[in-house]
């Protein structure tokens, strides 16, 4: 196990070190805030123990900061601030633990272990693809072999529903559900006349249709 360290007080930052040492662990150890966030924007860390009180740049800023960088190596905040807000503020934060001092060696080791068996967060999906058409979900747009295709706001949400689960027949109902959040049959035409217009311009200007309709049963897109 790799480990980020970062306290600013050296005895404590010692004891925390010399402990994970003896374990096994491989151990990098900073005092200041700036620096860490440097350090873990790098990544290869299993865990991160950090301190909220740190120079330059305080624990919860630093957390924050590497969250929105899409850091995701698990951090326990160690700290003096043992307060029910505090608590909450440090997990808000993005902290995956909080422990406060005094502690046991024991028992801060047993919580970063616990967190170091996490399986990774998997990343959000930004691009869904069918063949050769792709949908950027950032930019929100669409284009098929290189070519833009220009939806509206809803049948970009239809086609989204599809890619998200590509393969599978989707029925009028779940789509009714999930794009237009109608949980009844409102007797519309409505998935129809929106299924027919992607397909005018997801299909319709190309050599094969990705779009099919499953006799009976729905609607799906493949390959």
């Amino acid at each position: 196990m790799k480990l980020l360290v970062v306290e600013d007080d050296p005895t404590t930052a010692d004891f925390i070190t010399r402990g994970f040492n003896e374990e096994g662990a491989a151990v990098d150890r900073l005092d200041n805030g700036r620096d860490a966030l440097a350090q873990a924007m790098a990544g290869g860390y299993d865990v991160m123990v950090i301190d909220r009180m740190l120079p330059d740049l305080d624990g919860l800023s630093l957390l924050k900061a590497l969250r929105a960088a899409n850091v995701a190596t698990p951090a326990l905040f160690l700290t003096s601030l043992g307060g029910v807000e505090d608590r909450i503020e440090g997990l808000r934060a993005g902290g995956d633990d909080y422990l406060v001092k005094p502690f046991s060696f024991g028992e801060l080791s047993a919580r970063v272990q616990a967190l170091g068996r996490r399986p990774p967060l998997q990343q959000a999906e930004t691009v869904l693809r069918a063949g050769d058409l792709e949908m950027d979900l950032l930019a929100r747009t669409v284009t098929r072999a290189g070519q833009r295709i220009d939806l509206l706001p809803r049948e970009f949400s239809l086609l989204e529903h599809l890619l998200r689960r590509k393969g599978r027949v989707q029925t009028r109902t779940m789509l009714l559900e999930s794009v237009w959040g109608i949980h009844f049959d409102p007797q519309t035409n409505v998935v129809e006349t929106h299924i027919s217009r992607l397909r005018a311009k997801v299909d319709k200007p190309f050599d094969k249709d990705l779009i099919t309709t499953v006799r009976g049963a729905g609607y799906r897109i493949g390959d």
